[in-house]
């Protein structure tokens, strides 16, 4: 079999879905992304890459710090309509049970099973988006989405979202123990 060349703007698997959120001009907005993934791990550096536009980011820039919101598939709904309206036309904080943190700043949802609290580390200006590097400072969850005092992600039961067919996916089987697996391959 031989490769054959294809477009390079390419997805060859589903993204993690978030909410945003961020204070703009004194009032919790929330944004949804798919463009993002954690970069480091101590300190824990999430990035985040979002429309030069966005509503959400005028109050990353302007707060210096935002949350990183996980939620479960039972809140696609909520979570697509967060992706297709403007927090500069609607109140998409409605929707929401909203609490802050340590920070004090930062908006959370109450009904994602996972919520980050995290100030700018960096904010990184692309061709035609812009990558907000964030360090996370606090993490909240609830007991029901732990087994043996870790996140459980079977029990958060987030999902995906695919290109260029626009779809939402739940998490599949497990394939293996990552860092064990392969050692088979030593021998």
């Amino acid at each position: 079999m031989s490769k054959i060349n294809i477009k390079p703007n390419v997805s060859p698997f589903p993204m993690p879905i978030a909410i945003i959120g961020a204070l703009v001009e004194d009032r919790p907005n929330f944004m949804t992304v798919a463009w993002f993934n954690r970069l480091n791990g101590t300190p824990p550096i999430w990035g985040i890459a979002m429309g030069k536009r966005a509503y959400t980011l005028e109050g990353i820039r302007s707060e210096n710090a935002f949350s990183i919101n996980i939620p479960a598939k039972n809140m696609v709904e909520k979570v697509d309509y967060c992706g297709i309206v403007s927090g500069r036309k609607v109140d998409k904080a409605k929707l929401f049970n909203i609490f802050y943190g340590e920070l004090e700043t930062v908006p959370m949802i109450q009904e994602c099973p996972l919520c980050l609290e995290s100030r700018v580390y960096q904010i990184i200006e692309l061709p035609r988006t812009t990558l907000v590097l964030g360090e996370v400072v606090n993490a909240y969850t609830e007991e029901e989405y732990m087994s043996e005092g870790e996140l459980d992600s079977q029990k958060i039961n987030p999902f995906t979202f695919s290109q260029p067919d626009n779809k939402y996916w739940g998490l599949g089987d497990m394939v293996g123990d990552a860092f064990a697996i392969g050692k088979t391959l030593k021998k």
